[in-house]
């Protein structure tokens, strides 16, 4: 126990003191939201990987979706680094760069506001935003809870404390460069520990091929009568794995918190390490989590589903190593859900800052009032967020898995196609950005409180958040068809700096200088 809290209070020390050595970069509104846009390759890309992967992926998702497809679930950390990572940066990272520094947006409310010269839009989005955030925010604690719970028997209540009041403190002082440094100590943790847990739990059950022929003589006859099903390459439910890996992997293109981070990117250059460092980040951290899940059966002995949910089978499958690993096991968790954390409420106070309250609200708002207004409001959002973490733990609402997938689904399904289609076409409609918003946020409504309602496959909050995000792609195109066309003066001017010449170097282009 002695061990477990003088490595927690290390890591704390450290979180601090590089919240408060960012100061210096924290002084205006690009500073403390994007870091004044000058943030390399290896802090991005650890901000976007650490963003990505929090106790939502290591407790919620890895436990249940490992119990449910077996050793099949990896695809799902397949997806996540192949889809959610490489071609997220591929596809996104340069062109938002561009266009975002072109339109001066520092949020996606912000970008969509200007895209299209709408202020009710960028209203609209904003209102979007901090709504769906809140949820997915409490599924950070609930993951926390369940390993603190389990390494140090305290309250939940201190681990929401103890987690909101480090969180609240960097963030505060040093914005968003204090976050992406301290992306980088905590995803550095997350690639060593997953690799150390993964070994050390295979190696609980005799090794890899002892656990795999374990796996295979698994059987649940409510699931599949299909022998060694849980061993198998695609598993007992593919077409349900499937929608796991959409939400999971193309919803990333629709997270403000997400595509906020190729905001901030620095060069050229910083595009193409990043999108390298933060595949090979993925593939080891979401894949190893979702690897280690599909064993989460051998454990079974020692589980009560039912009775615990599917939320404890991580922390059961762990209780029983070492003091060390249990202590690394506490920190590696902890770092991927404040660096969530982190970038949810840098999201959500700038975006109702900047996007709603300014000019809307409060005219003429100077800078410095804009960086005290999203100071005070992350304040208020992790307040909020902690709260309700409190209230979801006493209800009904116990997955995970649940919480994330309303988010998820409700964000990405309203931005993802818009903003995407934004980048690459000139023909896209103010209408059709509203329909995507409105379809988007109200599915997931509805799927909220009219659930028993929906078509069997569409009940799940993962599968209609990834229906949600598919429909985008139609939405827009139809309602663009049949909706006045925008204006081509505001098109040009916003497609302007893709056109723009830049003197490069010789190793960049092969064409010889006129």
């Amino acid at each position: 126990m002695l061990l477990k809290i003088l490595l927690l209070i290390i890591y704390f020390a450290v979180l601090i003191g590089i919240g408060l050595y960012c100061r210096k970069h924290a002084t205006d509104v690009n500073g403390f939201v994007l870091g004044g846009r000058s943030v390399g390759p290896w802090l991005t890309a650890f901000a976007y990987g650490t963003s990505y992967f929090s106790a939502v992926v290591f407790v919620g998702y890895a436990g249940q979706f490992g119990w449910k497809y077996g050793i099949s679930a990896t695809w799902a950390g397949i997806g996540n680094a192949v889809i959610g990572s490489l071609l997220a940066w591929v596809i996104l990272g340069r062109r938002t760069r561009i266009m975002s520094q072109h339109l001066d947006s520092a949020t996606m409310p912000q970008f969509f506001g200007e895209r299209f010269g709408s202020p009710s839009l960028k209203i609209g989005a904003s209102v979007i935003i901090f709504v769906f955030l809140v949820p997915y925010t409490a599924s950070l604690y609930n993951g926390l809870s369940r390993l603190f719970e389990m390494a140090f028997h305290i309250d939940y209540a201190w681990c929401i404390l103890i987690m909101a009041v480090l969180t609240a403190i960097y963030v505060i002082a040093g914005g968003y460069m204090a976050t992406a440094i301290n992306d980088f100590i905590q995803g550095m943790i997350m690639l060593v520990g997953i690799v150390i847990i993964i070994l050390a739990v295979i190696q609980s059950k005799g090794g890899f091929m002892a656990a795999m022929d374990g796996l295979a003589k698994v059987n649940d006859s409510t699931v599949s009568n299909t022998p060694g099903i849980f061993a198998s390459f695609f598993g007992p439910d593919p077409l349900n794995l499937l929608f796991v890996v959409i939400l999971t992997s193309l919803g990333t293109w629709g997270l403000p918190q997400m595509v906020q981070k190729f905001y901030a990117i620095d060069n050229e250059e910083s595009i193409k390490k990043g999108t390298i460092i933060s595949t090979v980040f993925a593939l080891v951290v979401s894949g190893g989590c979702y690897f280690l899940g599909g064993f989460g059966r051998l454990f079974s002995d020692q589980l009560d589903i039912e009775a615990n949910g599917f939320d404890s089978i991580i922390p059961t499958m762990l209780s029983n190593l070492p003091s060390i690993l249990i202590a690394l096991v506490v920190i590696l968790v902890l770092s991927a859900s404040m660096s969530t954390l982190s970038s949810l409420v840098i999201a959500s106070s700038s975006t109702l800052t900047i996007d709603f309250l300014k000019d809307n609200f409060i005219k003429k708002m100077s800078e410095k009032s804009q960086v005290l207004c999203i100071r005070i409001l992350i304040l208020v959002f992790i307040a909020i967020s902690s709260v309700l973490a409190l209230i979801q733990y006493r209800s009904n609402i116990t997955f995970i898995a649940q919480l994330m997938g309303v988010s998820w689904g409700a964000l990405a399904g309203a931005f993802l196609a818009p903003f995407l289609y934004s980048l690459y076409g000139k023909w896209v409609t103010k209408a059709s950005c509203w329909a995507c918003f409105i379809f988007g946020s109200l599915l997931m409504v509805a799927n909220i409180f009219f659930r028993p309602y929906f078509p069997t496959i569409i009940q799940s909050p993962i599968n209609c958040g990834a229906i949600a995000m598919l429909a985008g792609f139609i939405i827009v195109p139809v309602v663009s068809l049949i909706t006045p066309k925008p204006d081509p003066t505001l098109v040009d001017n916003s497609f302007a700096c893709y056109e723009k010449e830049v003197m490069v170097k010789q190793k960049t282009s092969l064409k010889d200088a006129d």
